[in-house]
């Protein structure tokens, strides 16, 4: 028989500072469920809090998006000054989604595909749509936060 830890026995041995991260981890995945809109949001932060910049609103094309594969995170433009950002792994099986186009984030593994405003599932086999994430955009720069 093999002694799993529990939660507690986790949360006791990382202290507080682990124990705010393994919570924060098991947060919110941004699908409510009902394979509704998981819409990411533009944020407002404090200068210094930025975050990693991704690229230019210049590099992300209206109407498709880039995919940014060691950031694992897919950013969009819907429509004119709009940008939306996306997990770049499909909810169907992990793989990384190789292309935007036609309005859709597409998997190349299996087919699924994404609408670019919200994330949802366009084309199974994906049954839950892309997690959102969080981006800022200030002036020309794209940052992920």
């Amino acid at each position: 028989m093999t002694n799993r830890p529990t939660r507690r026995t986790i949360l006791i041995a990382t202290g507080a500072t682990g124990a705010t991260a393994l919570v924060a981890s098991c947060g919110d995945s941004g699908d409510s469920g009902d394979g509704g809109d998981a819409t990411p949001t533009t944020t407002t932060v404090s200068p210094g809090q930025e975050g990693e910049e991704l690229a230019s609103t210049s590099d992300i094309p209206v109407g498709g998006g880039t995919i940014f594969k060691d950031e694992k995170v897919v950013v969009t433009q819907p429509e004119q000054g709009q940008f939306k950002a996306f997990s770049a792994i499909c909810t169907h099986q992990g793989c990384t989604v190789g292309s935007v186009s036609d309005g859709t984030i597409n998997c190349p593994c299996h087919g699924s595909k994404y609408d670019i405003t919200n994330g949802a599932v366009a084309n199974p086999p994906a049954t839950k749509p892309l997690p959102a994430k969080n981006i800022v955009v200030e002036g020309n720069s794209i940052r992920l936060v």
